[in-house]
């Protein structure tokens, strides 16, 4: 059984591609298999993709900021068509929400509607970030899954959990099993920007940082299974 009812599963961009690719549809269709599972176990499911594997800031240097970052949320855009696709041949009622106006491609986000595709057991993959600049796709995915009760956010990595320090460079660096707000914000731990995980602490929200790259990890973080590192929880 879930132990969580409503979530909010944030997914980096990177984590749709394989190989350097920008997208990969052996990498979707994969994530589709794990979000089949956990629709099936009684779980509404919002996602909030990235754009890092189609713009990333360094790849964007040279533009000015604001253009920058209207330029991200638009891969954002082509990420969650992509996912949308990908969840509907799996056989799942998926829908984008954008919070960027893109007539004839995603729904404008309207929370109340939102709630209610939710509630229908449609899959959302939430677009455009909070649809203004200067704000990262952390901060919207803490936004979203507060405007939308999600009881958890999921935020899928590479990595499986906050460590002392990064475990590629260091192989010694300890993994945390878990951590408060403040053990983040007073440590400089490199979780997510400070206002997504600002946010997160004032609204009590928890956050669940884990490996997505590991099958079936996705199932276990809903079932409640000790993956990843929780924060707040």
């Amino acid at each position: 059984m879930p132990r969580y009812r409503r979530v909010l599963l944030k997914l980096s961009g990177e984590a749709l591609g394989e190989k350097g690719e920008g997208l990969s549809f052996s990498r979707l269709s994969a994530l589709a298999e794990e979000l089949v599972q956990v629709r099936q176990g009684g779980t509404e499911l919002a996602l909030v993709v990235g754009g890092g594997n189609i713009l990333r800031g360094a790849s964007a240097r040279g533009f000015e900021r604001i253009r920058a970052d209207y330029m991200g949320m638009l891969a954002t855009l082509i990420n969650a068509l992509a996912l949308e696709e990908v969840l509907k041949q799996a056989g799942l009622a998926a829908r984008v929400l954008s919070a960027l106006s893109v007539e004839g491609v995603g729904e404008p986000f309207h929370r109340e509607k939102a709630l209610a595709y939710l509630s229908q057991g449609e899959v959302l993959i939430l677009a455009c970030g909070t649809g203004h600049p200067l704000f990262t796709t952390d901060t919207a995915a803490v936004l979203r899954a507060l405007e939308l009760q999600a009881e958890v956010l999921l935020k899928a990595t590479k990595v499986d959990g906050v460590y002392t320090e990064d475990p590629v460079r260091n192989p010694q660096a300890r993994k945390y099993d878990r951590l408060s707000y403040e053990e983040v914000l007073n440590q400089g731990l490199a979780v997510m920007d400070l206002t997504a995980i600002t946010l997160a602490r004032e609204h009590r929200l928890p956050v669940l940082v884990f490996n997505v790259l590991k099958s079936g990890n996705i199932k276990r973080a809903v079932e409640g299974e000790a993956v990843g590192t929780l924060i707040g929880g």
